[in-house]
């Protein structure tokens, strides 16, 4: 049997990984192997190899003397998950990064390498081959930084690392020093193997913050967020369950009938929009279509409007999406009477919502909630009638674990959230004005 423990190494605090056998050598010891994983990039750019060290554990000694603790067990999810790569590449787009390198293959991410080409940076690949993989790549990073000055002239360059540079132990940094850009370059050495797709954001942070693109409290905020993202994913997202089976959820046009209903009959509702990002854009549209459908009904005093759309907070672009959607939540004249975080405070929104409904909304009746509604507690809304809106297949079967009564899911929301600077029409939002017309 094999048990996994965790400490950290005395001389550079860098995390370590000690494997236990409890296959013995004698009567009293086993056999003990530590794996020092260092990143390359926290020793001044200088390549150290992984190394091992073997020993003899006494089975009578404590192994918390020795700084171990035993390690959480991982599910192991057998349904995709997001990439540590392409999460490097969206934060690198919201740094407001011009060009981002992808430092492998010429297909390595590519659906969202070109859907971020929509949001207005530049994505190219030095195209890694067969021999590449061999040979290495150094020559053709180099070049094309080089070329990328030339053909886009950008203020902020990103440099990514992919699944074979980081195998293949690419050193990047190297290839920016000799290119040595007049720009700064944000370097993140990911790879895709890592059980969190947060690992991706969180070394784009870190060389960010290294650059001078960010400060550490910044920084440090992010790094919360991320913590408390991962979290939210464990306790009730798609990381929570070996497999969910994706699913489109229930039929709009019935969960529109539902609403309209509910505001008919003069029902307090709840209006909370906890959108990840840009995908606010759509979610926005169905704070606008709920609204719209109560002011035509005379019934738009019994809904309270909530928003993670905090424009002080998040990085450059992300503080720029929450701007464009309260200028067109004020165009069309809806009031947003709770701000509830930033666009990048998804994770935890939800506990400022479950704060104001305990002291402020406590006897209303049904909540309408749009974006990453698991990241709600149930406490103070469990008594409500709840309907919420995903862009997640796999997020359904949770959400009604939970006790969301209805559940819709925005299947192509991402791509039409891209590049876009006002609210898009949402397929719930459309259903629910087409619904009320007839009625």
């Amino acid at each position: 049997m094999i048990k996994f423990y965790t400490g950290s190494s005395n001389l550079y605090s860098f995390p370590l990984l000690a494997l236990i056998s409890t296959d013995r050598v004698s009567q009293s010891y086993s056999i003990q192997v530590v794996v020092h994983v260092l990143r390359t990039r926290e020793l001044s750019g200088k390549c150290v190899l992984p190394f091992l060290s073997i020993s003899l554990l006494s089975k009578q000694e404590d192994l918390s003397s020795r700084g171990f603790v035993m390690a959480e067990k991982e599910i192991s999810i057998i349904h995709p998950r997001p990439s540590s790569i392409v999460a490097a590449l969206y934060t690198l787009r919201d740094l407001n990064v011009d060009v981002a390198i992808l430092h492998g293959p010429p297909g390595c991410s590519f659906k969202h390498a070109r859907l971020l080409e929509e949001d207005g940076i530049h994505v190219v690949t030095t195209g890694l081959d067969e021999n590449s993989f061999v040979f290495g790549g150094h020559d053709k990073l180099v070049e094309l930084i080089n070329k990328s000055m030339e053909l886009f002239n950008p203020k902020l360059i990103g440099v990514v690392g992919t699944c074979p540079s980081m195998i293949i132990g690419e050193e990047m940094h190297d290839a920016v020093l000799e290119a040595n850009p007049d720009v700064p370059v944000i370097e993140v050495e990911v790879h895709a193997g890592y059980h969190n797709n947060t690992k991706g954001v969180l070394f784009a942070l870190e060389s960010a913050l290294d650059a001078g693109i960010i400060d550490h409290a910044e920084f440090e905020r992010q790094k919360y967020l991320l913590e408390k993202a991962t979290e939210v994913e464990k306790r009730f997202g798609a990381a929570s369950k070996e497999y969910l089976a994706p699913s489109r959820g229930d039929v709009k046009y019935k969960a529109a009938q539902r609403v309209i209903q509910l505001i008919k009959e003069g029902k307090k509702g709840l209006v909370i929009m906890n959108a990840k990002k840009e995908t606010g854009y759509m979610f926005a549209d169905i704070t606008l279509a709920v609204n719209e459908v109560a002011a035509a009904l005379g019934k738009k005093e019994n809904l309270i409007n909530m928003a993670n759309i905090d424009p002080e907070l998040g990085l450059p672009r992300v503080r720029q999406h929450a701007e464009y959607i309260m200028r067109d939540f004020r165009a069309h004249g809806v009031e947003v009477h709770e701000i509830i975080g930033g666009m990048d405070e998804y994770p935890v929104a939800g506990e400022k919502v479950s704060e104001l409904i305990k002291e402020k909304y406590s006897d209303f009746d049904f909540a309408v909630i749009t974006g990453v509604p698991h990241a709600i507690p149930m406490e103070h809304i469990k008594d409500m009638e709840l309907i919420s809106v995903t862009n997640g297949p796999r997020q359904v079967l949770p959400l009604k674990e939970m006790g969301h009564k209805y559940v819709l899911v925005e299947i192509d929301l991402h791509p039409k959230t891209l590049g876009v600077s006002e609210i898009v029409e949402s397929e719930f939002g459309a259903t629910l004005r087409e619904v009320a017309k007839e009625d």
